[in-house]
This record gives C-alpha cells, structure tokens and sequence, in this order.
C-alpha cells in the first residue's frame, strides 16, 4: 500500500497545485456572496475528485496484477494517459501567452452555493487536465492489487491531497480574512498571468512520471 500511495504523491500534487480551482476558489472569496459560495465550491471540488477516482479505482480493479506486479493491461493504460499529458502540457506551453479571464470567472460574483458546487465538480471531475490526472490515480490504485479497505484509504487520501490547496484558501480566509485579502490577491494575478506556463511544467512531470510507471510495469 505504501508503494500505492507514494506513486500517487505527485498526481496529487498536479491536482493540488492546478491554478484555475485556486483562482476561482480566491474571486468566490473576494465575491459579494464570499463564504456561500466559497464552501459550496470546496465541497462540488472535493467531491469530483472523490468520485471520479472512485469509479476510476472499480473500473482499473479488473485489470489485474499486484502492487509489486501490475498487469500489462494497467501498464498500457498508464502509458496510455501519461502520453495524454504530456501532450496536454504541449498544449498548454503554446497557450501561455493567453492571460485572459474565462467568461465564467467574470460571473462568479452573481454564483449562488449550489451553482458553486456544481462548477467544483466540474472543474474537478470534468476539466480535462484533472481529469486524466484522477483517471490516472484511479487506475494505480485499482491496478495495484490492495484489498478495498486498501482502496478506500488510498482514494480519500489522494483526494484531500489534492484538494489542500482549495481548501487551504478557503479554511484559512474563514479563519484569517483581513490579513489573507491582500495576499491571496496578489495570488490571483500572478496565478492568471502565468496559469497556462505553471500547468504546462506541471502535466509535462506528471505525464513523464506515469509513462515512467507504465513502461516499468511492462
């Protein structure tokens, strides 16, 4: 399980540091509707995560193999996604030079809780970037033959790395809004000018890192 959990660390850490959630987590804060909405989209992001890994660990559970020898069929699969990464990280690096706000974003000021959690979902569970990092996450905890008590822990604890930093911007404003406003701010921007530049180094290691486990498992 150990092994399990370690190759998880950095997939987590991709999602973690995605800068679209923790963006959109800041402006619901600084919104006129701050702390409904603000939880409503740590809770919808949390749970993206959760079950989209969930289904991912059922589905990668047939595919057989043990955590010292995952199958040839989880090992494909990983290479699989890990491709799909990196060239999402090409993607990303010829778009670095784009900084502008999504439509979206413009309106989260009129976000009530409930849309709030359906957008965490979204851009937790159906973002295609934290999409295959999950998916990916999934299949190794699935593939890696542990019991389903071994799953479970595996899956929740993946899912609160994953979700530290959301929460952590959310948790700590509730707890110390005047003297985080002014940092969290200044977050923001740095976070819109290079979000496509910090996502492309970002999916280019993850995707290196699962290509490296499927070829290893072959």
């Amino acid at each position: 399980m150990g092994s399990v959990i370690g190759g998880l660390l950095p997939l987590a850490v991709g999602v973690a540091v995605s800068p679209i959630p923790i963006i959109a987590a800041i402006l619901m804060i600084l919104s006129k509707n701050a702390g409904g909405a603000a939880k409503g989209f740590a809770v919808g992001w949390v749970a993206g995560i959760l079950v989209v890994t969930g289904v991912m660990t059922l589905l990668a559970g047939t595919l057989g193999g043990t955590d010292s020898e995952p199958s040839t069929g989880a090992s494909i699969v990983k290479i699989i996604l890990g491709v799909a990464l990196v060239v999402l990280a090409v993607i990303q690096w010829q778009e670095r030079s784009q900084t502008e706000v999504p439509g979206w974003m413009k309106a989260i000021d009129t976000l009530t809780p409930v849309k709030a959690l359906g957008l965490g979902a979204l851009l937790s569970g159906v973002n295609p970037k934290n999409l295959l990092l999950c998916v990916s996450a999934g299949v190794a905890i699935g593939a890696g033959g542990l019991s389903a008590g071994s799953d479970l822990v595996a899956i929740v604890v993946f899912t609160l790395l994953a979700s530290v930093t959301v929460l952590a911007v959310v948790v700590g404003y509730m707890l110390a809004a005047d003297k985080l406003g002014p940092m969290l701010d200044s977050l923001r921007e740095w976070l819109q000018l290079n979000n496509h530049a910090v996502m492309a180094i970002v999916l280019l290691i993850m995707g290196a890192v699962v290509v490296g486990k499927g070829i290893g498992g072959l």
